[in-house]
């Protein structure tokens, strides 16, 4: 049974409480090249990064000790904080010190050493000092130390060996959750299957209706002991899609003849987990984080062996029965669940916790990402960031004197920076850099400095930290600032600039975290044409793609297209009489409930307005801007069985994907725009990146993601096998070819062209 070090020792030698208050740590790249900067100092015949493995007590360990000098014979541990030391938690030095200890033993073993000296060494990269905490141990208490923690962790290593064989002995004889497949669903499964046993990225765009869901996690499942896959993470970027996928796995289970042992987790935001937001995170605040570990074993074993999965309500209620944190519980239980239902951002933003576990275990992960039409946009999310200058100069009339300097010095970079690029005298300008500026990230550099000293010995102060996270977010996506992104300076007004940088490319990202896994499945009903996602997302370039035999036929869905009118901004004013009457035809002609989809609110309203006074007997309905979940819902129970009338939404909204209203509740939509982006500066530039980097700008920074809009918001009409409906594409670009060639295949539209 193969474990790494830090795995044995996060398991076995952590104690105490959670204590997540502020510690100013180094950030990444600090922390790299402070490890650099101890490993430099030391003297000839020095190794650093040395390889260690061995056995104990059945456990075949492995790992990297940060330095060695075999002639003073010394390991040490190198590990980098900024301030007071004091402050680092004392479950977090023990962890650091039993990993030496770990590493100290497997060396004595392997070199025949009677005995060593161990050097932990905490060095502070804003002070650029090193503190030695040095104990010399024989080889026998260093064996004594190491078979302790090895005893805590084989009885769960053999729990978990016998539990991976149960699952695997469980899932290769999996039954499928129905009797028969779906139409289209057996294919589809049959390549998610190949994709997962190859090891190989596969896009696949299905329709809606047709059990996707079921239809990849199934066949994924059973690759799993065939080509020893050691987890499946399920991503998405709604939470209905995590609900859909805790519900297949529950229709699995009840299907097989015996109870499946299978760890499935629901990972929730913390937000969304904590019980106590009003507290601070750490044992002399919250009830839940005092004394964690310590209860920790208890939770995680009941966790382990629980008989149904743990979706959050019941990671909450075992979390309290232990009388520890829910959120953290569910982090535990990411190392040891075998199916993890959770949001995209889990496995691929910068901090990501599964992604960071793959790399950590070697584990061998499959993914499957629900939705994949959105990853492109989220994952721009993930890496864009900003600086506001305003809440610099706030914090300047309440600075601790300490700060006044660097924080000065900052200031003085904002004034020089606004000056520079000709926006001194503007409002509400935007203007885009070809560079980021040095002197300001200089500046940066200096405050991350000195706010992190100040916070490790004042650590409660709240504005500040903001100031820190903003700089620091900032700073690690300067390091990598390149064509991928854009850098961006605004002026609202006096001391109100931004400077942001906004990722363009998520290709030279989110690239390597599929390389992280072993086998990738996007699916959507929208992933056409394969190019474009390919590009953006960074997939290899042997990804496959397959578009899924529908389970509809032409004959239920009745498309038209009202290309006489033009829904451009500057032609929308007498667009609006031609839409109404549109909308006022079909309604007549078959009453019944529609969704009428526009480009805008402003676009909406107009058209609302106007077929109001028009017909005032049609009932209508609209979305408006921030709606609450309440008011959400109340828009959606508008579309009863017996009930008609039109709504009112905005393309790409709330209500233009992941809504569900088969039958009667809905029977038809109107599309009245191509849903393009807005031809503003930054669609402009992206464009001009776009077409230089993969000659095809208008394309991918315009036609195919309103087109997806497009699709996605059709898509409402038809939910199964039985519903009849029609959708109309108003606008006369929808008389195109090009426009044309990026409509369901199912539709068998004249004049195709794919």
């Amino acid at each position: 049974m193969r474990v790494a070090v830090r795995t044995l020792c996060e398991f076995a030698a952590r104690t105490g409480s959670l204590d997540h208050r502020y510690t100013p740590s180094p950030t990444a790249e600090e922390g790299i090249e402070g490890h650099a900067r101890v490993q430099a100092r030391r003297g000839g015949g020095y190794q650093a990064e040395l390889p260690l493995s061995g056995e104990c007590e059945g456990l075949l360990l492995s790992g990297r000790a940060d330095g060695y000098d075999p002639v003073r014979g010394r390991l040490e541990e190198i590990k980098t904080h900024r301030g007071d030391l004091s402050r680092l938690s004392g479950a977090q030095q023990a962890l650091h010190r039993a990993q030496l200890r770990v590493y100290g033993a497997l060396l004595c073993a392997r070199d025949g050493l009677a005995s060593l000296e161990l050097a932990l060494i905490y060095y502070d990269v804003g002070r650029d000092s090193e503190t030695e905490r040095v104990e010399r141990l024989d080889a026998d208490e260093l064996q004594h130390n190491l078979r302790e923690l090895c005893r805590a962790y084989r009885g769960w290593a053999e729990q978990e060996h016998a539990h991976r064989a149960s699952r695997d002995a469980a899932l290769q004889e999996l039954r499928f959750a129905y009797p028969d497949f779906r139409h289209g669903q057996r294919g589809l499964s049959e390549s998610v299957y190949k994709a997962a046993s190859t090891g190989r990225a596969l896009m696949l765009q299905a329709p809606t209706g047709i059990g996707k869901t079921l239809g990849t996690l199934y066949p994924t499942l059973m690759a799993l002991p065939r080509r020893r896959i050691d987890r499946l993470f399920y991503l998405t970027a709604r939470n209905t899609g995590r609900r859909l996928a805790l519900d297949a796995v529950r229709q699995l289970t009840e299907a097989q003849p015996e109870p499946l042992p299978l760890r499935v987790l629901e990972l929730s935001a913390r937000e969304h987990a904590c019980e106590h937001p009003e507290l601070a995170c750490h044992g002399e605040s919250c009830p839940l984080a005092q004394g964690f570990f310590d209860r920790l074993p208890a939770a995680r074993q009941a966790a382990a062996t629980a008989e149904t999965a743990l979706d959050r309500e019941r990671l909450r209620e075992l979390a309290l029965e232990h009388g520890i944190c829910p959120y953290y519980l569910g982090q535990e239980m990411a190392r040891w669940s075998d199916l993890v239902v959770a949001d995209v951002n889990h496995f691929f933003d910068q901090q990501a916790l599964l992604h960071a576990l793959t790399k950590q275990n070697d584990w061998k992960a499959a993914l499957l990402i629900d939705e994949a039409h959105n990853l492109i946009d989220r994952a721009r999310g993930m890496y864009s960031t900003g600086l506001e200058q305003q809440r610099l100069l706030q914090l300047k009339k309440t600075a601790p004197t300490v700060l006044k300097k660097p924080l000065e010095s900052l200031s003085r970079q904002w004034s020089s920076l606004v000056r520079e690029q000709g926006l001194g005298d503007s409002t509400n300008v935007t203007k885009q850099l070809e560079l980021l500026p040095t002197e300001l990230s200089g500046a940066l550099q200096g405050i991350v400095s000195a706010i992190g000293d100040y916070l490790a010995e004042h650590p409660a102060d709240a504005a500040l930290q903001e100031l820190l996270f903003e700089a620091v977010g900032y700073l690690r996506l300067a390091e990598r600032f390149g064509d991928h992104s854009l850098a961006e300076l605004s002026r609202a007004g006096r001391g109100r600039a931004s400077l942001s940088i906004r990722n363009l490319v998520p290709a030279d990202f989110v690239a390597e975290r599929f390389a992280a896994a072993h086998s990738a499945t996007l699916f959507s009903a929208t992933l056409s044409p394969p190019v474009y996602h390919r590009d953006l997302l960074g997939l290899p370039v042997d990804t496959v793609w397959q578009e899924v035999e529908s389970p509809f036929a032409a004959a239920q869905l009745e498309t038209r297209f009202e290309t006489g009118i033009s829904t451009r901004f500057r032609d929308r004013q007498a667009s609006i009489a031609p839409i109404v009457q549109i909308l006022a035809d079909q309604y007549q002609r078959r009453p019944g409930n529609y969704l009428a989809y526009f480009s805008s609110f402003a676009y909406l309203e107009s058209v609302y307005e106007r077929l109001q006074q028009e017909a005032p007997e049609l009932p209508l309905w609209r979305q408006s801007s921030g709606m609450s979940q309440q008011a959400r819902q109340a828009f959606l129970e508008r579309f009863s069985e017996s009930g008609q009338g039109i709504g009112f939404a905005v393309l790409g909204g709330a209500f233009a994907e992941g809504i569900d209203l088969p039958g009667n509740r809905l029977i038809g939509a109107f599309v009245a725009t191509l849903g393009l982006p807005p031809f503003d500066d930054w669609h402009e530039e992206l464009r001009t990146r776009l077409q230089r980097r993969f000659g095809r700008g208008y394309d991918y920074a315009y036609l195919y993601p309103g087109m997806q809009k497009v699709v996605q918001a059709a898509g409402r009409v038809i939910r199964t096998p039985e519903d009849r409906g029609t959708v109309i594409l108003i606008d006369d670009r929808f008389g195109r070819p090009e426009v044309r060639s990026l409509l369901p295949a199912w539709w068998q539209l004249p004049q195709r062209q794919r």
